[in-house]
């Protein structure tokens, strides 16, 4: 292997990337990773340096879905040009963790948001953005990825120490195993603490609305000003894209970040198994249900519904579970009908070329 192991360790492969790479795929290749992603390009780095790569033909024409392109994080085997200038980009090796939600608007697909995470922190702020429902949905795309997820309350100079204690009781009251740490960009109070939370070699993801103060904290753990920052809309309190650009950074400490564009849409599909372990205690209700196919909507002897009416399961969490279960079982049917439709498309396609092909 031509690479620098210890320079692509640094960048975050680890054994389990080893122990996942074909040797024999790599004849004249070389192991980079995806630090951004562009329209129709991408910067990767080799161990060496952050080399500008363009995807080649096969991977183009045999995509099936937006999950086989790169996606910032990815790592992939690229033959290398020009003295390191230029790459072409010939695989993408297997993910150890894929950040995904369905696109925005009406058409159902998959937008990947980045691969190889090992936490996600989930940051929301201590005013108007503060919502236990939206953070429910940002646990079931992230459960349901198979990363860590950590919750960091921006903007706690807002409140009274009584009032953030407050805070961080509503969420673990729902969900007690979940890290909880609120810091403040304005006066610095708790960023040492959000410092610890970050070890060399691992990667972390900046996920939350905009205005929430992603890119601000990302310029505090740089000790920089490197990046732009937008401030809220007076007018409806809203956040304005500070990012625009998926990107992984690498701090002096050696961890790395993936700075995210936020969110203001954030539907799942394919997640039952982000949904059992975000509602674990709902899905552990169910087991003690009357009827094994129960939907806990009227069924008699429904005891997700007891436990609602016992005062045990709040009513707005349920209601959060039910909307999610309803939501990406009706996607994930569009999309699996979606792909049939695209299936027969290119069948389709195949018989006119071979039909012209005849006839020439």
């Amino acid at each position: 292997m031509k690479n620098n192991s210890y320079n692509l360790e640094k960048l975050g492969f680890d054994k389990w990337f080893h122990s996942n790479v074909d040797s024999e795929s790599l004849e004249g290749l070389r192991i980079a990773r995806v630090i951004a992603v562009y329209k129709n390009s991408y910067t990767i780095n080799n161990g060496e340096n952050d080399v500008l790569a363009e995807l080649v033909g096969k991977i183009i024409y045999s995509a099936a879905s937006p999950m086989d392109y790169p996606a910032v994080g990815d790592w992939v085997i690229a033959n290398f040009y020009d003295a390191n200038t230029f790459s072409i980009i010939h695989a993408i090796l297997p993910r150890k963790s894929l950040l995904k939600r369905k696109t925005p608007g009406k058409n159902i697909d998959f937008q990947l948001i980045a691969a190889n995470i090992d936490v996600a922190f989930i940051i929301q702020s201590l005013d108007e953005n503060f919502n236990l429902r939206r953070l429910e949905r940002y646990l079931v795309m992230i459960n349901a990825s198979n990363i860590r997820p950590i919750v960091l309350l921006s903007k706690s100079d807002l409140l009274t120490y009584e009032e953030v204690v407050s805070r961080i009781g509503e969420i673990q009251k729902i969900m007690p195993r979940l890290h909880v740490q609120p810091f403040s960009n304005k006066n610095a109070s708790g960023l040492n603490n959000v410092k610890d939370l970050l070890n060399p070699g691992q990667t972390y993801c900046l996920l939350g609305s905009s205005g929430v103060g992603k890119t601000t904290l990302l310029n505090n753990l740089i000790g920089k000003s490197k990046f732009k920052t937008k401030t809220v809309r007076e007018k409806d309190r809203k956040g304005r894209h500070a990012t625009t650009v998926r990107q992984l950074i690498r701090l002096d400490g050696g961890a790395m970040v993936v700075d995210t564009p936020g969110m203001r849409e954030l539907g799942n599909f394919s997640v039952e198994t982000g949904l059992d372990e975000t509602f674990a205690e709902i899905i552990k209700l169910s087991d003690k249900c009357q009827f094994n196919d129960c939907t806990h909507v009227n069924e008699k002897g429904c005891a997700v519904l007891n436990a609602i009416a016992d005062g045990q399961l709040p009513e707005n969490r349920y209601r959060n579970y039910i909307k999610m279960n309803k939501e990406s079982i009706y996607h994930e049917m569009s999309y699996l009908e979606k792909r049939q439709k695209d299936k027969q498309f290119g069948k389709f396609c195949k018989t006119v070329m071979a039909h012209k092909k005849n006839r020439l």
